[in-house]
């Protein structure tokens, strides 16, 4: 159980959250807490779960804090809500769907002696909430973060981010994931799964060691990123602090980061920005197919368990292990294909004497679609890929110049991130915080392309 510290820290962010505000420029001040809060808030189960309100933990509370501190201190200029209608229109589904699911789900559901009571107004009032709190950093991003300037902003905090855990990593290498049970009191996970390749997987103040591996990631296309686009004499400390973090993740023993990272990196250094997000484009489109393809039967699993045990017999057992829990969970997910099951494992097969789960939901997609339906899928995934597509579109329409550099990276980052919620859930408030930079960004373009045309870029200055 998490200790008093875990829940102090949870309670002072708020405070840490009003001083940064008060200090800085709304966007530095934004990108500071999401990202610190992230990064070293306790996982649940360290909460605070108030009746009728949605837990309140690392991954809602730095967002809420930021939108009551603009608010209070800005106000909100313009909509709140996406200016595209596409995006729009998905904002609302992902936010009022879940009272549809809980519509469809009032009655009680039943393994022989074990049942899950059905859902109700309580229900509808929380898991909307909820998806809310899930939208703010998004929602914030796209008008706080739509500029070059805050974009560099966000690159620079995920490498130095990078750095600080880099030491933090390090040492769970070398002593074994033991920092959140020393801070905080608890293991935030199976300390099983952290022992990889005759070593340790750090795990930090994550929810896992993937999580931890695909941060690194992000911080070491942010470093590469400043590297190659730096406009200030940096250059060499740049370089070597991205050389740096890419042996870190190297030795962080994840396989899913490592092939991301051969994939994109090259494309980051030695191709264009349009190029780039052209290669994010199709990153998205295909994690995007991977559930259709594999909601008509038409991915090929034996070829792909074959291919796997040429490499590792403990991968492809692995990978069984997900095909199987995918298919069953889709045969549940089949009979609520719209709205979807709702909450309190409803979507899951429980043992009918026991009630213990017999189902694992390790992907992002199969746990939306199962709790959400397939509507709730396009909402939360459609806002996702939909950035990649309005960049696309009015990136075209200007010179290679007049484009801020640094939404290529962040396309790459966010594309990886949508891909890799295939077979994990790492859908986390950093992943909103770069979809809403880049929502605004595109916004800003078409602003520019149909007011003044499209040798205008948005203003932005760097930010050193």
């Amino acid at each position: 159980m998490p200790n008093s510290l875990a829940f102090l820290m949870l309670a002072a962010w708020p405070v840490v959250t009003v001083v940064l505000f008060r200090r800085m420029p709304p966007d530095r001040a934004l990108i500071i807490s999401m990202v610190a809060g992230y990064l070293f808030l306790p996982e649940p189960p360290a909460t605070y779960d108030f009746p009728l309100l949605p837990p309140l933990s690392k991954h809602n509370i730095p967002a809420l804090t930021s939108f009551v501190c603009i608010l209070w201190m800005y106000g909100i200029k313009g909509s709140l809500l996406p200016e595209s209608l596409s995006a729009r229109l998905l904002s609302l589904i992902f936010i009022f769907s879940p009272a549809l699911t809980v519509v469809t789900n009032v009655d009680p559901v039943f393994w022989g002696e074990i049942g899950l009571p059905g859902l109700g107004w309580k229900d509808a009032i929380a898991l909307t909430m909820t998806q809310f709190l899930i939208l703010i950093p998004f929602l914030l991003a796209r008008q706080h973060l739509a500029t070059g300037g805050s974009q560099r902003s966000l690159l620079m905090a995920l490498m130095v981010g990078g750095l600080v855990y880099s030491v933090l990593m390090l040492i769970e290498m070398r002593l074994s994931p033991q920092l959140n049970l020393w801070v905080y009191g608890y293991y935030q996970h199976f300390f099983g799964q952290s022992i990889r390749f005759g070593g340790y997987r750090p795990v930090v103040f994550l929810y896992h060691g993937l999580w931890v591996a695909f941060f690194a990631l992000t911080a070491v296309v942010g470093a590469w990123a400043l590297w190659k686009f730096d406009i200030g004499g940096n250059r060499k400390k740049l370089f070597f602090a991205a050389v740096y973090l890419t042996v870190v993740l190297v030795l962080a023993k994840s396989l899913g980061a490592l092939i991301f990272a051969a994939i994109i990196l090259p494309v980051l250094i030695f191709t264009g920005s349009k190029t780039q997000i052209k290669v994010a484009v199709v990153i998205g489109v295909l994690a995007l197919g991977y559930p259709i393809l594999k909601g008509t039967e038409l991915v090929p699993e034996k070829y792909l368990l074959t291919k796997a045990a040429e490499i590792d017999p403990d991968r492809a057992a692995s990978l069984d292990f997900r095909f199987t829990n995918e298919n069953i969970l889709l045969d549940r997910a089949y009979q609520k294909p719209w709205f979807g099951w709702g909450s309190w494992g409803r979507n899951h097969i429980l043992d009918p004497v026991t009630g213990i789960l017999l189902t694992v939901t390790d992907g992002r997609w199969i746990i939306t679609i199962g709790v959400y339906g397939w509507i709730g899928f396009i909402a939360e995934f459609g806002l996702l890929i939909l950035p990649l597509l309005l960049l696309l579109r009015e990136a075209l329409a200007f010179r290679r110049s007049e484009v801020s550099k640094f939404i290529a990276p962040l396309s790459l980052i966010l594309a990886v991130n949508v891909f890799d919620m295939i077979p994990n859930a790492t859908l986390t408030p950093l992943t909103w915080l770069v979809a809403g930079a880049l929502t605004g960004y595109a916004e800003a373009l078409k602003k520019a392309r149909l007011t003044e045309g499209p040798r205008v870029q948005p203003e932005w200055k760097p930010v050193i």
